[in-house]
């Protein structure tokens, strides 16, 4: 018999997923759960902190986390104070928000420094060349630090509703590998090529 496969968590990041963003989609598409935070707008880490592990306990089975921008910030604190980490398959981290970088710190204070521990689950860290919000060699010291294979999306900004990703099939595909019944094994890419 089979692993039961994982609940989809979706992680929205800064200011919440929009409904033409990809997570939203998924959410309408694919029936995956967003997070909930209860503000958007002045986000508390601590207060994110507990609203994730809250609903990874209330999971009846494994998860599988799908963050965005701050909300790969936010896992990969979330895996250093967790003592629930062991309920993740993986995480899917897209265009992590650097929230060391000077503009950024001063709109979310409290979320600096970045943890940068190894997570205790494999993950896949997708990078933009020409990301905002983060540059594309701070994105991969992130990966190298949390121990994420690192994937190279080219220049499309920040991987979000303005990046023209649509329902963003290529994005969906590189988690089926964590969602298949016998899955186990981080989803194998050539490390630094994009898989669109």
């Amino acid at each position: 018999m089979g692993c039961p496969t994982p609940q989809v968590l979706l992680l929205p990041g800064w200011q919440n997923s929009g409904p033409e963003h990809w997570q939203s989609r998924w959410e309408r598409l694919h029936g995956h759960r967003r997070v909930e935070q209860h503000d958007w707008l002045t986000p508390r880490r601590g207060d994110w902190l507990a609203r994730l592990d809250e609903v990874v306990i209330d999971s009846p089975g494994p998860v599988l986390l799908v963050a965005h921008s701050l909300g790969c910030i936010l896992t990969a604190a979330w895996a250093r104070f967790s003592r629930h980490t062991d309920r993740v398959r993986g995480s899917l981290l897209v265009a992590p928000g650097d929230v060391e970088q000077a503009d950024l710190a001063a709109q979310l204070p409290g979320w600096a420094p970045v943890l940068r521990e190894p997570l205790p689950f494999p993950s896949v860290l997708l990078a933009s060349r020409d990301d905002p919000y983060c540059r594309f060699e701070r994105a991969q010291g992130f990966a190298r630090d949390w121990g994420s294979t690192c994937l190279d999306m080219g220049a499309r900004g920040h991987l979000n509703a303005e990046s023209g990703l649509g329902d963003w099939p290529e994005g969906l595909a590189l988690i089926q590998p964590w969602l298949a019944p016998a899955a186990g094994a981080t989803p194998s890419f050539p490390r630094g090529r994009s898989p669109a």
